[in-house]
């Protein structure tokens, strides 16, 4: 409510009830949140889209800047499979380009923020928590421990997951096992009143994971996290504060084929890993009494390595005597380093009006230092290093008056393109069984969003609803090259290669609307529409993969020592799709959740929960469809009835 505060079009997402539901991944955490998707490729491997931005299109991030970005081309292993989903204390999401100071922002900011338990919580304190789904024979485990003294502060996190395949709706057994065990180490020091020092460490380990949208499976996925964060408050009258922050993480992942059809002629294992540096300075001044300016610069740091190697058994039909060995480069050793400098002020003119603005330049150079042979030769045998600087700036103005506020926000988000689309060679990264190619000259995408929001509290509603439109330029995208032939297996269909370029226009429009009712105390009421069309207008077709109209209706009645919550989530058909990307319609479906949850004792929590009550066989738009799969075709279904409980006890 702080207009010097708050990020215009944003929102923060606090929702415990899917505590009891045991999130598969963070990713999990965003299928109720009014205007989002869910790509999913496997049960694990599944990552936010909102409204048409997927990808590297949304900036999601750990604690304001630290990042965990994937190894694998075909995103096993996104970011939001890097963290304990239990951790997650809330979700800040920005909703455009509307601010500069988190890093290259292009479709909104997605902030992941972590339980920091330490304000005036002096003392031992703990909690373990476990829990099991039927569907699955699913069980989750997990424990915290935090002390804290005036000076000094840790937090120690595990947590232990262990999922078998789900059974759908029609009662198919949909390959989608995996385990994964997570810790994370948080260290605080205040040196003195007005100062703090946060240390993190966290680490991931994943194994034996099922893809069942994806041609090969993960034996492994590893990853750290390790960051650093400074922040002193009220340096001088002029001074409000300094932050630093500055992290490092890495990712070694493994995907193979050994449990697919394909390994009979072909044994495939990709080795590959991530390495991403970062940080940020930022200083906050007060220039006067009702206004601030953030000044700061921040960077991002990318390498990617690993190659693919196969071992092939049977050629043309013929079990060949001696198999031969094959060598892919994946990354080509390519690297993409991005430093921003950005400033952006909050003025406040009334008690009742304020504007935001901000304006930020990123300099990005990318390479690769091991480019494969055709790869070379299709860029004319010599691919340079590449530099850009990239502009981007916003401007918002609110008025506040009576429980009634309004936002009118414009913004120009740039995004530079991303090794994928850059540097793939002749891999099938996309939801269609093209051969993808990148191309090192692609221009940075723009993002020229314009959107307008309310919000009015009355007596016993809130109403709120926002509108936006996108006019998108250098939109990168992949169309079928005639003149680049398959290069694995060129005699299956489709025999030609798809090859990213930048197309001239695109545009998407849509709104998000809410209304909550409280009718007593104890009972609550919520409901909420989201929509979103894009447009490529040079291909006169649809973008792919966009979420569908989306309803949410949910009640809720709550005392003191227990609730219950139920949750109607409907979807409409998706007619409009991408003929480019061999999109199809998907059927529109209706699925109903049942929550509770009680305290028996002080400190001691227990919840239930019926998900999927009435045993829906349906999927979502953005499911991927089996791959290298003998017993299974079409869209991945998404679970049917499941029964869920979790325990937890604090102390």
């Amino acid at each position: 409510a702080n207009p010097l505060e708050d990020i215009s079009q944003s929102t923060v997402i606090n929702d415990s009830e899917k505590r009891i539901s045991q999130p598969r991944s963070v990713g999990s955490l965003f299928k109720d949140i009014n205007g989002f998707g869910i790509v999913k490729r496997g049960a694990y491997a599944s990552e936010p889209v909102f409204r048409a931005f997927k990808y590297e299109q949304l900036n999601v991030q750990y604690d304001g800047g630290m990042k965990v970005l994937n190894a694998c081309p075909n995103r096993m292993d996104p970011i939001t499979t890097h963290v304990i989903p239990e951790e997650i204390e809330k979700i800040e999401i920005v909703k455009g380009p509307f601010t500069v100071r988190f890093g290259q922002n292009f479709g909104g900011i997605i902030n992941l923020v972590s339980k920091n338990p330490s304000k005036n919580q002096y003392g031992f304190h703990g909690s373990i928590e476990g829990g099991y789904e039927t569907n699955g024979n699913n069980f989750v485990n997990g424990a915290n421990l935090f002390y804290a003294n005036e000076k000094f502060d840790v937090q120690l996190n595990g947590s232990h997951r262990d999922f078998s395949n789900y059974t759908d709706g029609n009662g198919t057994e949909v390959p989608s096992s995996f385990k994964t065990t997570d810790y994370s180490v948080k260290v605080g020091i205040n040196p003195t009143t007005n100062q703090r020092i946060q240390l993190t460490w966290r680490q991931s380990f994943a194994r034996d994971i099922d893809h069942a949208g994806l041609p090969m499976d993960s034996p492994y996925d590893d990853s750290l996290l390790a960051g650093l964060d400074y922040k002193i408050n009220n340096l001088s009258n002029k001074i409000n504060s300094f932050t630093f922050k500055a992290f490092y993480s890495y990712v070694d992942h493994l995907m193979t084929n050994e449990n697919r059809p394909t390994f009979m002629a072909t044994d495939a294992k990709s080795p590959v890993e991530s390495w991403t540096y970062g940080g940020k300075a930022e200083f906050n001044f007060k220039i006067a009494d009702q206004s601030k300016l953030y000044v700061g610069a921040d960077a991002n740091l990318i390498d990617r390595k690993g190659n693919r190697t196969r071992i092939v058994k049977i050629m043309n039909g013929m079990v060949l005597s001696t198999p031969k060995v094959f060598t892919d480069k994946i990354w080509q050793d390519a690297n993409l380093n991005d430093v921003g400098i950005f400033t952006e002020g909050k003025f406040k003119i009334t008690n009742k009006f304020s504007i935001a603005s901000g304006i930020r330049a990123d300099f990005v150079s990318t390479s690769i230092a091991d480019p494969a042979a055709d790869f070379e030769a299709l860029y004319g045998g010599n691919i340079p290093s590449n530099n850009e600087v990239n502009v981007s700036g916003n401007i918002s103005f609110k008025y506040q008056n009576n429980g009634f506020q309004t936002q009118l926000a414009f913004g120009r988000g740039v995004r530079t393109a991303s090794m994928i689309e850059r540097y793939i060679n002749h891999f099938n990264v996309g939801v269609d069984p093209y051969e993808y190619v990148g191309n090192p000259n692609l221009k940075p995408e723009i993002n020229n969003q314009i959107e307008w929001s309310f919000s009015k509290n009355l007596t016993h509603f809130k109403l709120s609803g926002t509108v936006f439109y996108s006019f998108l330029e250098d939109y990168i995208s992949a169309v079928v090259d005639t003149n680049i032939p398959r290069k694995f297996m060129p005699t299956v269909p489709p025999v030609y290669t798809k090859q990213f370029i930048n197309i001239d226009k695109a545009s998407q429009t849509g709104f998000e609307f809410n209304i909550d009712y409280r009718a007593s105390q104890n009972l609550k009421f919520n409901s909420s529409i989201s929509y979103t069309r894009a447009e490529n207008e040079d291909l006169n077709e649809p973008l792919p993969q966009i979420p569908p109209f989306m309803a949410l209706l949910g009640a809720k009645y709550e005392k003191s020592n227990y609730w219950f919550a139920i949750n109607t989530r409907l979807v409409a058909k998706q007619n409009r799709v991408s003929s480019s990307y061999m999109e199809t319609e998907t059927p529109g479906f209706g699925t109903m959740d049942l929550r509770a949850g009680f305290e028996p004792i002080h400190n001691l929590t227990v919840g239930f929960a019926a998900l999927n009550i009435f045993d829906k066989a349906y999927y979502e738009h953005l499911n991927y469809s089996y791959k290298a799969s003998n017993t299974l075709s079409g869209k991945i279904l998404e679970p049917g009835r499941n029964f869920t409980t979790y325990i937890k006890y604090k102390f």
